[in-house]
């Protein structure tokens, strides 16, 4: 039923924004925000979904769809479940007039959730990724990234904004009532769940990434200070460097460096 939502007419739900770049500059530790990664039962309804967002999907590249400040990446591969209940609860992005946003999607047929207020409201991929929708009036874009929102134990939340702090330069803060950390093009916020969570690896969203400069040398840090990476460091067959590495509370994180 899910795939029957997702019609030629979602498509030009909203109009395909054009090509832009999609890397911010990196923070004082090379580190910027790069892609989210998910598993998904049809590649094609899910870069219709994404599409319909405002997203831009790559003729060159299926399954890959771009938005300000990241990259949406689509692999062929059942999920285990959908992001409610793993460490990444949702995710979260900007439009500029919410009631507008959502009566679209609703006119759509998505499955979406009023939000607790007008300029907030919440809409799941055909997969069941969790997404937030937020209002920025100022907005010269239809939609852009904002947020990637943890759910961790109470006394993890001063753990885990540390963590980004002290392993990707991330600058602490709060986001609201929430304590968040900001690594340039995207939030982290952290919220305390009510049951504990599990890691994101096989999930829809599979994992997050991060574009980090000099990451070999980056890497060769991390392992000094005892981390222990998933994939050491290495490059692509297209030169592209990649490493991968979990967090202690189970958010897998792939490295990227671009030339």
């Amino acid at each position: 039923m899910k795939r029957l939502i997702l019609t030629l007419s979602l498509a030009v739900l909203l109009p395909l924004a054009a090509s832009w770049a999609i890397t911010p500059a990196p923070n004082a530790a090379g580190v910027s925000n790069g892609h989210l990664h998910l598993n998904v039962g049809d590649v094609d309804a899910n870069t219709k979904f994404f599409a319909a967002l405002g997203g831009a999907p790559l003729k060159d590249q299926p399954g890959v769809v771009e938005f300000p400040d990241v990259v949406v990446r689509l692999r062929q591969q059942q999920p285990t479940g959908p992001s409610v209940g793993s460490v990444v609860n949702h995710v979260g992005f900007l439009v500029p007039n919410v009631p507008q946003f959502m009566a679209k999607l609703k006119a759509a047929n998505l499955k979406t959730e009023p939000g607790n207020r007008p300029e907030q409201g919440f809409v799941y991929t055909p997969d069941d990724l969790k997404i937030e929708i937020l209002e920025d009036k100022s907005l010269t874009v239809p939609i852009r990234n904002h947020h990637v929102h943890f759910y961790v134990s109470e006394a993890s939340i001063p753990e885990i904004q540390a963590w980004y702090v002290k392993t990707f330069g991330a600058k602490a803060g709060m986001r609201g009532q929430f304590q968040a950390a900001d690594i340039p093009g995207v939030n982290l916020s952290f919220a305390k769940s009510e049951t504990p969570t599990v890691p994101t690896k096989g999930r829809v969203l599979d994992h997050i990434g991060f574009e980090v400069k000099k990451l070999e040398a980056f890497c060769k840090k991390l392992e000094a200070n005892g981390m222990k990476l998933d994939r050491p460091y290495g490059k692509t067959p297209a030169g592209v460097g990649i490493a991968f590495i979990t967090d202690p509370w189970g958010t897998q994180i792939e490295l990227n460096e671009h030339e």
